[in-house]
């Protein structure tokens, strides 16, 4: 067998290249199509049609990308994921499309991306400073997609440790959604004993303990999170305490949340990502120009992708069929390399040329495929893991 190699470029439009791709083999897609300005820098970013105006205008960018949507889903696993960039240019068309393509029953989320804190200072209006990134399954009943991660969660938020210095934190037992109640969950409402002067909890009565049943804090029956064999299992991460609730002193169990445990503590992702956390249009013109200059006026950062490989798991095959600048594949090495992930990445591009007097033409890249190849090159230099062209 060969080499496994975390890269491949495939150059050509990217509706012939998909339909050369095996249906059903992608686990992720990240793209990032024109977002329909009329900025022309690198690809036509603008979409004219006979029946002119803005309705023309949106006719023919729809017009683009549902075929290219169609194709998408095509190749996509059923356990996978496609998340879009767009603007709100056509975000508002996108969305239909998407779920014209995929279902409505797949829609994820729509994540607002802080890409331009200062927001754009050009042109009337307000200074926008925000992007979206629309996330959907191929089936929504199938999808591995974990919307969370390890770098929401805040340490400060366990206060408590043990003598070994282990931090968590106190969470009640009961379960806190009024849902979830005596006739609802009639198999999570039982008496559990606990003792408040040394904590100890267990399903049975021992000596020194008090009967406590779940209730709401207005004193409404509840139901516990645990079942009774859970309970038994996990005794050590159970205190009984008492506490001052709406109704008067009263005794109640808790569950002593850790805050490094098996597997890494994950915590859901918001749906809105903070430049901060995933970078922004400057951090990723930075991290394309030292690679090779500073040819690419929009890029997206790794960061932002990185954040979305992490809802996947390490072993997924990846495509970004409007590959850009090559943000995709150079997040794709990163995180390999980071996680020791097993991950390759398909990315497409088309040999459109550059525009005439563009910092890309200057520097003697006379086709966007151009940009792409040299980056990915330079991000197999840097990271390894292998790049193939076709």
């Amino acid at each position: 067998m060969g080499q496994r190699v975390d890269n491949v470029f495939l150059e050509g439009d990217n509706l012939d290249v998909l339909a050369t791709i095996e249906p059903g083999s992608v686990d992720l897609i990240y793209t990032d199509p024109p977002y329909n300005t009329g900025n022309d820098f690198a690809y036509a970013d603008s979409f004219r049609t006979d029946r002119g105006g803005a309705a023309g205008r949106h006719a023919a960018w729809v017009d683009m990308m549902r075929p290219r949507l169609v194709a998408m889903h095509e190749v996509l696993s059923v356990r996978g994921a496609i998340y879009v960039s767009i603007d709100d240019n056509e975000a508002a068309y996108l969305r239909l499309l998407l779920d014209e393509v995929f279902g409505e029953a797949n829609f994820l989320a729509q994540v607002v991306v802080n890409l331009n804190p200062k927001g754009r200072q050009l042109g009337g209006g307000f200074a926008t400073s925000h992007e979206y990134v629309m996330v959907y399954a191929r089936d929504a009943k199938q999808c591995v997609l974990d919307a969370s991660s390890h770098d929401t969660v805040d340490a400060a938020d366990f206060g408590q440790s043990t003598e070994d210095g282990r931090a968590f934190r106190h969470l009640p037992l009961r379960n806190t959604n009024k849902k979830f109640n005596p006739v609802t969950a009639p198999t999570l409402h039982f008496p559990v004993y606990g003792d408040p002067l040394t904590g100890r909890v267990a399903t049975a009565a021992f000596e020194g303990a008090v009967e406590v049943l779940p209730v709401f804090g207005d004193g409404r029956p509840a139901v516990w999170r645990w079942s009774r064999p859970r309970i038994d299992q996990r005794p050590d991460d159970l205190v009984c305490r008492e506490i001052a609730g709406r109704t008067g002193t009263r005794v109640d169990v808790f569950q002593r949340d850790w805050l490094h445990r098996e597997g890494g503590r994950r915590k859901k992702l918001p749906t809105i990502w903070l430049s901060e956390e995933i970078g922004s249009t400057d951090t990723a013109v930075a991290e394309l120009k030292a690679l090779i200059g500073h040819v690419f006026e929009s890029p997206k950062p790794t960061g932002l992708v990185r954040r979305i490989l992490g809802t996947m798991p390490a072993d997924s095959v990846v495509l970004d069929p409007f590959a850009g600048s090559g943000t995709t594949a150079h997040a794709v090495a990163i995180t390999n390399a980071a996680d020791g992930g097993t991950r390759t990445c398909l990315s497409i591009n088309s040999a459109e040329a550059t525009r005439p007097g563009s910092n890309a033409a200057n520097a003697g890249f006379a086709t966007v495929a151009d940009i792409t190849r040299a980056r990915l090159a330079a991000v197999t230099e840097l990271h390894g893991g292998g790049l193939e062209l076709r």
